[in-house]
């Protein structure tokens, strides 16, 4: 396996789509000159946008968190620029770019340092050979104080990696439940 560069990414955005929308530098910046967490595309990897969209974990009526029969109570929604994430908690969102991953690359999602320094995860997660849609992106605040995502900046980066062949089975050919993906998804058997 040959992790992906640059060069890499763009010919396969280009040739492929594999990213939208896709920006081929890093942005550190918002149109106003203010610094913000970068994002796009960088030497060995891309760094992807939070959306506004979240779904913060609430425990309002003691639910018990079972990936087998998940209850949407569980959440409330959010549409925001910033989202506040109560301590030792955690939230849900999407990335705001679509992803549409080759059969013969496999993706490894990883948390921005500039988050991991503030007590903030993000799951490591990896798309598939095949798979697309928008990523759900997990955020566990691991601290004992309230913790802000900023939308529409950096969150996570994914690091590509170039298989020696495609894969006999793709995600796309199983049908996997969570293929081509909108919005933030919550858990699936």
């Amino acid at each position: 396996m040959t992790i992906l560069s640059d060069k890499s990414i763009a010919k396969l955005v280009a040739s492929q789509g594999m990213i939208e929308p896709f920006i081929d530098h890093q942005i550190r910046n918002n149109e106003n000159g203010a610094k913000i967490i970068s994002y796009g595309n960088s030497s060995y990897g891309y760094d992807a946008r939070v959306s506004n969209e979240f779904k913060i974990f609430t425990n309002i009526d003691s639910a018990i968190v079972d990936p087998k029969n998940f209850s949407e109570t569980s959440f409330v929604d959010r549409t925001t620029d910033i989202c506040v994430i109560p301590p030792n908690s955690f939230a849900l969102a999407r990335t705001v770019e679509y992803f549409r991953i080759p059969e013969d690359v496999l993706v490894i999602c990883v948390g921005k340092s500039t988050y991991a320094r503030c007590g903030i995860i993000v799951n490591v997660t990896p798309l598939e050979p095949g798979w697309e849609g928008h990523v759900t992106l997990e955020f566990s605040n691991t601290t004992p104080l309230p913790a802000k995502i900023y939308a529409f900046e950096g969150a996570c980066q994914f690091l590509f990696f170039k298989g020696d062949q495609q894969c006999d089975v793709s995600y796309k050919t199983r049908l996997g439940k969570y293929m081509k993906q909108t919005g933030v998804t919550l858990p699936k058997v």
